[in-house]
């Protein structure tokens, strides 16, 4: 997946395009988009051997301000008032009631 993302060019390394066989040093910031926020982290040290996942956190610092976290809980959050998660594809109902919805929009701009 980090493979095919640098061939893409989605990856930097201070600030230039990344390979995958990019060699990274502590304190190199690494720039690169997930669920659509441009993710900032900086390289605190190198393990000397492979960590489990818990203890990836030690060797690094994820510099990704907030303003995009809240940016993303919106965009979750509005995609949840239209359906719920699970619900499956829309009922013959509920398009009926998208259809009227975007009718009675145009209707009230056209009486003013």
């Amino acid at each position: 997946m980090v493979t095919e993302a640098c061939k893409k060019n989605h990856i930097t390394v201070n600030g230039m395009v990344a390979k995958p066989s990019k060699e990274v040093f502590p304190t190199d910031k690494i720039t690169f988009r997930k669920d659509q926020i441009t993710q900032i982290i900086t390289v605190l040290d190198i393990p000397e051997n492979r960590v489990g996942a818990k203890l990836v956190d030690i060797y690094r610092k994820n510099e990704t301000p907030a303003e995009a976290y809240a940016h993303l809980e919106l965009l979750k959050l509005s995609k949840e008032h239209y359906r719920k998660n699970g619900t499956g594809r829309p009922t013959k109902k509920d398009r009926r009631d998208i259809d009227e919805f975007g009718n009675e929009i145009k209707e009230e701009d056209e009486i003013e």
